[in-house]
This record gives C-alpha cells, sequence and structure tokens, in this order.
C-alpha cells in the first residue's frame, strides 16, 4: 500500500472514531443528566465527561498528524536488481604449452578460480614451478592471482 493512501485511510478512521466520540458523549450526558440531582454547572460527573471527550480528541488528534505525515512521505525507492550474465572470453589454448593447458582446464572446471596451494596439489608440482608457470600465464594475460591473506587466489581473466 503506498504511503498517501495509508494516509487517508487513517485519517478515515479517525473521522470515525470522532463520530463514535460525540455518540458516547452525547449518551453519558443523557446518562448523568438523570442520575445526578445537582445542576450541571455542578455535578462532577459532566467535568469528568469533558476532560474524557478532550483526551480522547487529542488522541484522534495525533492520528490525524500520523496520517497527514503518511501522505505526504515519499514512498521508499524501489531497488531493481539485474544479474549481468558473465560472458567469458574464449582462450586460444593452441599457443599454450601442455602445463598452461591444464592449468587452464583445471581454472575452467572449478568456476574461474582455485587457491594456488590448491592447484599446486591438483598438478602434483613444486611452488617454483607453479609459480613460473603462473608467472607465464598472467604475462600472457589469461589468469590474474588476488592476494587473500596468506594465500593466492588464481583466477582466469574474463
Amino acid at each position: 500500500m503506498e504511503n498517501k493512501y495509508a494516509g487517508w485511510l487513517i485519517i478515515g478512521i479517525s473521522a470515525v472514531i470522532v463520530g463514535i466520540i460525540f455518540l458516547f458523549n452525547n449518551a453519558m450526558r443523557d446518562v448523568v443528566g438523570s442520575s445526578c440531582s445537582m445542576e450541571e454547572a455542578i455535578c462532577p460527573m459532566y467535568k469528568t465527561i469533558s476532560q474524557q471527550t478532550y483526551l480522547s480528541l487529542a488522541i484522534v488528534g495525533v492520528l490525524v498528524i500520523i496520517g497527514v505525515v503518511f501522505m505526504f512521505m515519499k514512498p521508499k525507492k524501489k531497488v531493481i536488481v539485474r544479474k549481468i550474465k558473465n560472458k567469458q572470453k574464449e582462450i586460444d589454448l593452441s599457443k599454450l604449452e601442455s602445463d598452461e593447458k591444464e592449468v587452464v582446464k583445471i581454472l575452467q572446471g572449478e568456476g574461474g578460480a582455485i587457491f594456488q596451494s590448491t592447484l599446486m596439489e591438483k598438478l602434483e608440482s613444486g611452488k617454483v614451478k607453479i609459480t613460473r608457470l603462473l608467472d607465464k600465464l598472467e604475462a600472457k594475460q589469461i589468469i590474474e592471482r588476488k592476494r587473500r591473506g596468506m594465500n593466492n587466489m588464481v583466477v582466469l581473466r574474463r
């Protein structure tokens, strides 16, 4: 529901409550008039009815103010989230050495990213060989390494 309509709804409910207040006020005056033997100016029950009426109207006034605030309050902007499809560029494997091809295939199988230590385990190679291999692929702009704490994340470039 828009804020404007909620404001009108609150003001409408407030109007109904005002009508109910005046109906009860008249009914209470009739009851007090028949039960109180004193004049209206002297009888303490009339004072109580007036106090209750003013208190009720003050509460309705607060409701009306809330309704007006709702009417002029701007609605929150809708956030539209669009997913952008990642188009992976085709990597020309023909110009790569066999170890480099294997790294690219592993990365593609892992969704385009893997920790360097995991890659080392999968290729069953040492740190130096993997580092040099990744240096070559990075120079050819096929991968990039991102530092993650004490580890490197190897990511296929898009």
